[in-house]
């Protein structure tokens, strides 16, 4: 057993401790009031699990850690406080790499100064990693990237009052007011009677590059560029009803498909393609079942407090607008989803959650044999702990779909996993208002029938994939819809086609539907070959393009595919694909001994962005 720290040497207080010297030589709490230091974090320890053959301290003769008996130690070292325990509930076997299956992990709290210390002494038999904070995909305030280099600004300031009207003349409250440009933005939210002050900050609103509205429900965003704006009366912003859209006629009140289906031709599937018997677990926000289309989920668990009921409590709206889109019903109201026959279960981990969190909703879904999970939210980082039930997850059967990410950048972890199918989101003209924001995702890739990809769709060789994801009008608590953008809108497309797929496509009808990793890759390499490609787009922002739903259940053949269909289907049938990670060790193997990658497709005649014969 290795000799864990047990507290800091005198004379070197921990970083973050409440009693820390300051600069100065004052003290961390003073009667004044208590300085600002580190805080202690969750970080998740465990026994780490080697593979058979390594070289390492485990093939050096040393025994590796019980995980009671690191919990034991643990608890003896002072300012380390154990949260919890985390365990498998069912044992699966062995893991890749032939490691056994994992005894579990700890949730402890402690100081970046005392992990660093037990990752040390543990000399690679410990895995400690932060517990770090999950991300919905969603734009947020960014983080400065420098001190500024402009002193607080105490100058001059003008006030600009906007009006938000809906149909009729109607008032919109809670609609969010944005000003961009001049010195700083400026944000406010309409009152009761529609209207929002802001600031612009400066002697001129001349300055003000961009007004933009975002209503709560109900109605399309607006955006205008270079606004002509008055400081001595209100602005008024007439927001059009998303029922006045001509593709929602009547909205909500009589059903629609949503232009993402029809671009995927869910539309054409015969009326018997419900997603009958396939279970589908959302990891998000939650699901209000108060939404007339939610109204059938019976299934769930809060996460975050341990509740079997709080589930149904959505406070931010993103989990129910991915579930819509996943399962919406289809009475005569709203958007139908993919499967709305399907068992749905609501994995509820925001506000708030944590990697730990995560690693719990999954296995919850092992536990409940889900088939596909939802994953429309992203680490700031990739972790080896949660990468490690990802496995677990498809050694088991259960399919993960991930969101790239909305940063713009590259593909967000776990979309980065090789365990995972990566989407990316893409946008098409004419199916949103020209004054709406959503106009300010369209890139210059844009291609004869209107498809883009989307500004803000992060990108990269980890990219399977890409689905609509801009202007996606779903479910919103209480039982209200709203038109959004993002990979988390793309990935539920995704997520309910595979669900349609083990339901319905006859190949997961005989011999792939025993639940296995074997079964997982090959719905996700029938997902890839019914890829066809948009835009002009290099691979690394479409992978394989996007799913054409009646080619992935095997109801029509791609253009120019069936000359490539035999052959592909033998030679990807049960083999990963290859991966940045790990892939030293498949080094010089033959074609059939190591995982696929794209430079194989590629001298096969199969291009990363979908099936590419001469005039399509």
């Amino acid at each position: 057993m290795p000799k864990f720290p047990t507290g800091g040497q005198a004379g070197s207080p921990e970083r973050g401790a409440d009693n820390a010297p300051e600069p100065g030589g004052g003290r961390g709490t003073q009667a004044n009031g208590k300085h600002v230091t580190e805080r202690k974090k969750q970080y998740l320890v465990a026994p780490r699990q080697q593979p058979m053959g390594a070289i390492g301290p485990l093939a050096m003769g040393m025994q590796p850690l019980g995980l009671q008996a690191v919990e034991q130690a643990l608890r003896a070292i002072p300012d380390i406080e154990v949260v919890r325990t985390i365990t498998p509930k069912s044992t699966i076997g062995v893991l890749g790499g032939g490691m056994g299956e994992p005894e579990g992990l700890l949730v402890a709290r402690m100081t970046d100064d005392k992990a660093g210390a037990l990752r040390q002494q543990g000399q690679g038999r410990l895995l400690v990693e932060r517990d770090q904070h999950l991300h919905l995909f969603d734009p947020a305030l960014p983080r400065p990237n420098r001190v500024a280099s402009l002193i607080p600004y105490d100058g001059p300031s003008l006030e600009v009052t906007v009006v938000v009207r809906g149909k009729d003349g109607a008032p919109l409250p809670d609609a969010e007011v944005s000003l961009f440009g001049g010195l700083m933005p400026s944000i406010a939210v309409t009152d009761a009677g529609g209207l929002a002050t802001l600031k612009v900050y400066g002697n001129s609103p001349h300055a003000i590059s961009g007004l933009y509205v975002k209503p709560r429900a109900d109605y399309w965003s607006f955006y205008q560029r270079d606004p002509d704006l008055s400081t001595g009366q209100p602005n008024l912003v007439a927001l059009r009803a998303l029922s006045d859209w001509p593709a929602l006629p009547g909205f909500p009140g009589r059903s629609a498909v949503g232009w993402g289906e029809r671009a995927m031709r869910l539309d054409q599937l015969p009326p018997s393609f419900r997603g009958q018997g396939v279970k589908v677990a959302v990891i998000d926000s939650g699901a209000a079942t108060s939404h007339a289309n939610l109204s059938r989920i019976r299934s769930g668990w809060d996460i975050i407090h341990n509740n079997p009921t709080t589930w149904t409590e959505d406070q931010l709206g993103h989990g129910s607008h991915c579930t819509g889109i996943i399962a919406g019903a289809d009475p005569s109201f709203g958007i139908r989803g993919f499967v709305p026959d399907a068992e749905i279960h609501v994995c509820k981990l925001f506000p708030g959650g944590q990697i730990s969190e995560l690693i719990e909703a999954l296995e919850y879904c092992i536990e409940h044999q889900i088939d596909v999970v939802n994953l429309s939210l992203g680490a700031m980082a990739p972790s080896e702990a949660l990468e490690q039930q990802i496995v677990r997850a498809k050694r088991a059967g259960v399919a993960i779909i991930a969101a790239v990410g909305n940063s713009g950048g590259p593909v967000q972890y776990p979309a980065a996993s090789p365990q995972v199918l990566s989407v990316a989101a893409i946008g098409k003209l004419d199916e949103f208002p020209r004054d709406s924001y959503h106009t300010e995702t369209i890139s210059p890739d844009v291609d004869a029938q209107g498809f883009f990809t989307a500004k803000f769709s992060c990108f990269g060789a980890r990219v399977d994939v890409c689905a609509p994801g801009v202007a996606i009008v779903s479910a919103v608590p209480p039982n209200n819809f709203a038109a959004w953008d993002g990979t988390s809108m793309a990935a539920p497309h995704i997520t309910g086609l595979a669900a349609l797929m083990l339901a319905h496509h006859p190949e997961f009808q005989a011999q792939a539907r025993v639940r296995s990793a074997e079964r997982v890759e090959r719905l996700f390499q029938l997902i890839r070959l019914s890829g066809r490609r948009l835009t002009l787009a290099d691979p690394t922002r479409i992978g394989y393009g996007m799913p054409d739903a009646l080619v992935a259940l095997g109801l029509a053949v791609a253009p120019g595919q069936a000359a490539f269909q035999s052959m592909l289907a033998q030679l990807l049938a049960g083999a990963p694909r290859a991966t940045s990670m790990g892939e030293a060790a498949y080094a010089g193997a033959p074609l059939g001994q190591r995982p696929l990658g794209p430079a194989d497709l590629m001298s096969f005649g199969f291009a990363m962005g979908g099936m590419r014969p001469q005039g399509w």
